[in-house]
C-alpha cells in the first residue's frame, strides 16, 4: 500500500513529528507485521528518526547542522541562495524504513519519526509512505 500526504511548515528550519500520522496510515492499511518506508519528495527536506521527548534535541540538531554547513558560501547560492539546505538534506537523507509490529511502528521508547524542513516555510511538502507486510 502507498499513501501520500502533505505538510505545511512555518519556519526556515523545523522538525515535525509525523509518527502519529504514520501509525494512522499503518492502521488503515491493515498490515500487522512488515515495514514502513517514508520518503520526503523534496531536495531541501529530510526524514529522520530521533528523540522528540525533549524539544531541545530538535534545536540542538538544527544548531549542529548549521555549524557543520553554514549558509551563503556555496556555488549553488548564486542560483537561489539555499545551497546549505540541499547539503543538509543530503547529509540527513530523504527517507527512513522502519519495522511494523502488531500494526504499529516498532520504534524505541524515545524514538519518533520526524520531517525535517530545511528551506521553509513551505505550504505543501509531499511525503510518500509505502507499507509492505502481512495482514495476519
Amino acid at each position: 500500500m502507498q499513501e501520500e500526504f502533505t505538510i505545511s511548515t512555518s519556519k526556515k528550519q523545523e522538525l515535525i513529528d509525523i509518527t502519529v500520522k504514520l501509525n494512522s496510515i499503518i492502521k488503515k492499511s491493515g498490515i500487522k507485521n512488515g515495514i514502513c518506508s517514508v520518503f520526503a519528495a523534496h531536495a531541501t527536506a529530510a526524514i529522520i528518526i530521533n528523540e522528540n521527548y525533549d524539544p531541545n534535541i530538535c534545536l540542538d540538531l538544527l544548531d549542529a547542522l548549521n555549524k557543520l554547513v553554514p549558509s551563503g558560501i556555496w556555488r549553488h547560492d548564486r542560483i537561489d541562495g539555499n545551497a546549505d539546505s540541499h547539503l543538509k538534506s543530503a547529509i540527513l537523507g530523504p527517507s527512513e524504513t522502519m519495522p511494523i509490529k502488531n500494526g504499529r511502528l516498532d520504534l524505541g521508547q524515545w524514538q519518533a519519526v520526524q520531517f525535517c524542513e530545511l528551506d521553509g516555510p513551505r505550504s505543501e511538502r509531499k511525503i510518500i509512505v509505502t507499507i509492505l507486510g502481512d495482514k495476519k
